[in-house]
């Protein structure tokens, strides 16, 4: 049986790691798992921040036990959950390999100029399963988001842009 591999999508909102995400999904092909798609099933479209913030958590945990089966059964799987720090790509890269799976970084670096005018113009008209984020958050979480290391990239997704 081959090695399963662990995407992680590294990036900010608006980044492009949903429509990464899908690509791996159809070319692997993998199980691809992005939370913003189940949030609005389970728990409705409008949802204000704090409510989102309070649901993410238990949506990805929920998703994790989907990936993990599916890793143990040789599928290959897509996280589109954002990755945005080293010590929680640190962990999921363990788990992968607790699972017998590798885990590869795939890291959209956009510039901060680039994704603000990305969200403003998804915020004008929102895609389903998307959340509108405004550009006091983006700056927040800009200064939240802890880039990959080379050292994980070092063996990272081969469709990383800029490389």
């Amino acid at each position: 049986m081959r090695t399963p591999t662990l995407f992680l999508m590294v990036g900010l909102p608006g980044a492009g790691k949903t429509t990464l995400a899908k690509k791996l999904e159809a070319e692997r092909p993998a199980l691809r798992l992005t939370p913003d798609e189940w949030i609005p099933i389970l728990y409705g479209e409008n949802l204000d921040q704090e409510k989102l913030d309070s649901v993410r958590d238990p949506v990805e945990k929920m998703q994790w036990q989907v990936a993990a089966a599916a890793l143990r059964l040789g599928v290959d799987v897509v996280l589109d959950f954002g990755f945005w720090g080293r010590a929680e790509r640190d962990d999921f890269r363990a788990r992968a390999a607790a699972l017998g799976a590798r885990a590869e970084v795939c890291f959209l670096d956009v510039p901060h100029a680039e994704l603000s005018a990305r969200l403003a113009a998804r915020n004008a008209s929102l895609p389903p399963g998307t959340f509108h984020v405004s550009q006091a958050q983006l700056d927040l979480w800009w200064g939240w988001f802890e880039s990959p290391t080379e050292n994980e990239l070092s063996s990272s997704c081969a469709y990383r842009p800029n490389s």
